[in-house]
C-alpha cells in the first residue's frame, strides 16, 4: 500500500504537459548547440595569432614580418587565450532566451574578456613602445629615458580604467550614479578617518611607484637600513639588518622620504663579440674602437666610461674578433629591458657606420648579460 503510494507520487512529480516537454528539448538541444561551439571555441581560439597575421599582412604587406614578430610573436599566447574568450562569449547567446543561466555565466564570461582583452592590449602597447615608440622619440630628436616607462604607465591606468567602464556597462551598473553616491558617504568617512586614508593613499602610491618591493634592501634617512618584508594595506615592515628586529613605518611616511635602495643599485654588464672577416689595420682598429665607443656612451643608462673593447686572433681563421664589454645601469627590470632595446638599435648604428668604413663584420648572437648586484 505505502509502495504504491510512493510509486504514484513520483509519477504525478514528473509528468509534463506537451508544452513543457517541447521547452525541455529546446533547452537542451540549444545546450548542446552552445557546448559544441564553446568546444568549437576552444580549437578555433588556438589560431588566433594567425588571423593577426592576415591582418597585418592585408593592411602593411611589405613589413609584415618585421610588425608581426616585434608586437605579436612574444604574446602569441594572450592573443590565443583572448580569441578563445571572445568567440566563447558570442557561442553564450546561444542561451540568451534562459535569462537565468544566461546572466549567470554572461557575468563571468565578460568578465574574463574584458580582462584578457584589456592585458593584451597593455602588453601590444609595451611591445609598440619597445620597438617602434623608441624609433620614434629619436626622430625626434628627442632623448630616450625613463619618461617613456612613466608614458607607459600612464597608458596602462587608462586602459585599465576603460576597462572597468567596459565591464560595468556590460553588466548595466550606473557607474556614475554609484559613484556620485559613494563620494557624498566617502566625503564623510573622510573627515573621520582622515589618518588612515592618508596611509591608504600612501599604500597606492607606493605600489604604483614601486620605489622598492618585498625582498628588496633600503635604507632610511634616519640611518635604519634593513630588507623589506612586507607592504601591508597601511604599513611597510622592514626587518632590521642588524637587530634583526622588525620596524613598522605607516605608508604615508614612506612616500614621502627619501629611499636608498639599495637591492637596485646594481650594474647589467653586456658582452658583446664582434667577428671580422680579416686582420684589421690600426687605422682601421681605431676606427672601431671610436665607433663603437661613440654609439654605446651616447645611450641613456650607460656607465660613462665603462666601455672597453680587446681584440684578439679569432680561432679558426684569418680574422679577428673584438670583445667589447660595458655597463648598462637600470632600477627596475623595465628599465633594464628599455636599455637592451636600445643597445639593439645601437648595434645597428655601429653595423651601419662601420659598412660605411667598408669594414666587415658580424655580431656573435646572443649578447650576454651578467647581473653584478652590489654586495650587502
Amino acid at each position: 500500500m505505502i509502495m504504491t503510494v510512493i510509486i504514484e507520487y513520483f509519477t504525478n512529480l514528473f509528468q509534463f504537459d506537451e508544452a513543457a516537454q517541447k521547452g525541455i528539448i529546446t533547452f537542451g538541444l540549444q545546450l548542446l548547440i552552445f557546448l559544441v561551439f564553446v568546444l568549437l571555441s576552444l580549437l578555433i581560439g588556438r589560431y588566433t595569432p594567425f588571423l593577426a597575421r592576415l591582418i597585418i599582412q592585408r593592411f602593411s604587406p611589405k613589413q609584415v614580418a618585421s610588425i608581426y614578430g616585434n608586437l605579436i610573436t612574444p604574446i602569441e599566447d594572450l592573443f590565443r587565450i583572448t580569441g578563445t574568450l571572445i568567440l566563447v562569449s558570442i557561442s553564450l547567446n546561444f542561451l540568451v532566451n534562459y535569462t537565468g543561466i544566461y546572466r549567470f555565466l554572461n557575468f563571468f564570461i565578460d568578465l574574463a574578456v574584458i580582462s584578457s582583452f584589456a592585458w593584451l592590449c597593455s602588453r601590444l602597447f609595451r611591445q609598440f613602445v619597445r620597438f617602434y615608440g623608441i624609433d620614434l622619440v629619436r626622430k625626434l630628436g628627442r632623448q630616450v629615458d625613463e619618461l617613456l616607462l612613466v608614458f607607459e604607465t600612464i597608458a596602462n591606468v587608462i586602459i585599465g580604467f576603460i576597462a572597468v567602464l567596459a565591464f560595468a556597462q556590460s553588466q548595466q551598473v550606473n557607474l556614475v550614479g554609484l559613484l556620485a553616491s559613494l563620494g557624498i558617504g566617502g566625503l564623510a568617512i573622510a573627515f573621520a578617518a582622515q589618518k588612515t586614508l592618508e596611509q591608504l593613499l600612501g599604500t597606492c602610491v607606493l605600489y604604483l611607484d614601486r620605489p622598492f618591493i618585498p625582498g628588496e634592501y633600503i635604507r632610511l634617512p634616519s640611518g635604519l637600513f634593513g630588507r623589506v618584508e612586507s607592504i601591508g594595506l597601511r604599513s611597510t615592515k622592514i626587518r632590521t639588518a642588524a637587530k634583526s628586529t622588525l620596524m613598522i613605518v605607516p605608508n604615508s611616511i614612506m612616500a614621502n622620504l627619501e629611499i636608498e635602495n639599495v637591492t637596485r643599485g646594481k650594474k647589467v654588464m653586456v658582452l658583446l663579440y664582434l667577428d671580422f672577416l680579416k686582420q684589421l689595420e690600426d687605422s682601421e682598429q681605431a676606427l672601431v674602437e671610436q665607433v663603437v665607443k661613440e654609439s654605446t656612451d651616447a645611450l641613456f643608462g650607460i656607465d660613462p666610461g665603462s666601455t672597453k673593447i680587446s681584440l684578439f686572433p679569432k680561432e679558426g681563421s684569418d680574422g679577428i674578433r673584438a670583445r667589447v664589454t660595458f655597463f648598462i645601469l637600470g632600477s627596475s627590470e623595465n628599465s633594464i629591458e628599455l636599455r637592451k632595446r636600445l643597445l639593439e638599435l645601437a648595434n645597428e648604428t655601429i653595423t651601419n657606420k662601420l659598412s660605411n668604413y667598408g669594414i666587415e663584420f658580424t655580431v656573435q648572437e646572443p649578447t650576454i648579460y651578467v647581473e653584478s648586484p652590489v654586495t650587502i
